[in-house]
C-alpha cells in the first residue's frame, strides 16, 4: 500500500514538472535533467519502501519463533510442575503413614509413662495399707492365745478326688492386672498383634472396672487399626467413647474414629467427627492431626 502512495507520489512531481517545462520557458537540458531528479528519487524511495517492507518481514519471523520458543518452554515447565506436585503428594501420603505410625508409638510411650505414675502411686498406697495391715496383726498375734490345731484332712481318694470331709479345691486366680497390661503394651509394640489383642481382651474381661481398662479398650482398636480391620478398630473405638466417656483416651479415640471413617469412604461423617475434635480439644495434638487430616480431604476445620 504505501508502494503505491510513494509511486502516485512520483508520478505526481514527474506530470508536475513536466508541465511546469512545458508552461514555462525553462530549457530543454534543464527539464530533462530534472525529470531524471525526479525519477532517481522515486526510485530511491520504492527501494527505502522494500527495505521497510523486508525488514518487518524479518522482525515478524523472528518474533514469531520466539512467541514458539516460548510456548514450548511454558509447556515444558507444566509438565515438571505437574510432575514436581506428584512427586509431593507422594511423599505427604508416605510421610502422612509414618506420622501416624510414629504417633502411635509415642502415644504408646507416653501412656506407659503415666501408667507407671499411676502403678507407682497405687503401690506406694498398697505399701502403706500392707504395713498397716502387718501391725494389726501383729498386734492381734500377740494379744490372743494360739489357736488349737486343725483335724488333718483325710488322704485322697483311690480316684484322685479329695476323700470325703477335705476343703474343696481353690479356684485358678485371674492373671495380674499390671502383668497383663505390661504384656499388651510389649506385644503391641513389638507388632505381636495377635498377642496384644488377646492379653487387652483379658484385661477387659477381669479388670473392666479399673482406671486403665479404657485405655486397654483403645489400644483394642488401634491393633485393628494398625492392620488395616478399619470396621472392627471403628468399633472398638466407640466402646471408648460411650463406655468411658471421661478418659483422656477420648479425643484420640475421636481422632482414630474419623480417620477410621475417611477410609471407610464415609467422608461427610470423618468430617464432622475430625471437625468436633478440633473444637473440643484445641491446641492438642489430636486437634492439630485432625486439622491436617481435614486438609488432606480438602475440608476446613470450621
Amino acid at each position: 500500500m504505501r508502494t503505491r502512495w510513494i509511486f502516485f507520489f512520483g508520478a505526481a512531481m514527474l506530470a508536475g514538472a513536466l508541465g511546469g517545462t512545458l508552461l514555462g520557458p525553462a530549457p530543454a537540458g534543464a527539464v530533462a535533467r530534472e525529470i531524471i531528479e525526479l525519477q532517481t528519487g522515486v526510485t530511491q524511495l520504492i527501494q527505502g519502501q522494500q527495505a521497510m517492507q523486508t525488514a518487518i518481514t524479518q522482525n515478524n519471523a523472528v518474533e514469531r519463533t520466539l512467541i514458539e520458543q516460548s510456548l514450548d518452554a511454558v509447556n515444558k515447565l507444566n509438565v515438571s510442575m505437574s510432575a514436581v506436585q506428584k512427586s509431593t503428594q507422594d511423599f505427604s501420603a508416605a510421610s502422612g503413614a509414618r506420622l501416624d505410625t510414629m504417633g502411635t508409638q509415642v502415644q504408646g510411650l507416653s501412656d506407659n509413662v503415666s501408667d507407671l505414675q499411676a502403678r507407682l502411686g497405687k503401690l506406694d498406697q498398697k505399701l502403706t495399707d500392707v504395713q498397716s495391715t502387718l501391725q494389726d496383726v501383729d498386734s492381734k498375734l500377740t494379744s490372743s492365745p494360739a489357736p488349737a490345731a486343725a483335724p488333718s484332712a483325710g488322704p485322697p481318694s483311690a480316684s484322685g478326688m479329695p476323700a470325703p470331709g477335705a476343703p474343696p479345691m481353690a479356684a485358678a486366680a485371674p492373671p495380674n492386672s499390671d502383668v497383663l497390661y505390661s504384656n499388651g503394651l510389649r506385644d503391641i509394640n513389638g507388632k505381636h498383634y495377635d498377642l496384644a489383642d488377646q492379653e487387652f481382651q483379658d484385661y477387659l474381661k477381669y479388670y473392666g472396672d479399673t482406671d486403665l481398662a479404657s485405655n486397654a479398650q483403645f489400644y483394642l482398636g488401634e491393633i485393628a487399626f494398625m492392620q488395616n480391620q478399619f470396621q472392627a478398630a471403628l468399633d472398638a473405638y466407640n466402646k471408648v467413647i460411650e463406655n468411658y466417656p471421661k478418659s483422656f483416651k477420648t479425643a484420640s479415640a475421636r481422632m482414630r474414629k474419623g480417620f477410621c471413617l475417611a477410609e471407610l469412604g464415609q467422608k461427610a461423617a470423618a468430617i464432622r467427627e475430625l471437625r468436633t475434635v478440633v473444637r473440643q480439644y484445641p491446641g492438642t495434638d489430636e486437634a492439630k492431626r485432625s486439622a491436617a487430616k481435614l486438609k488432606e480431604m480438602g475440608a476446613t476445620a470450621g
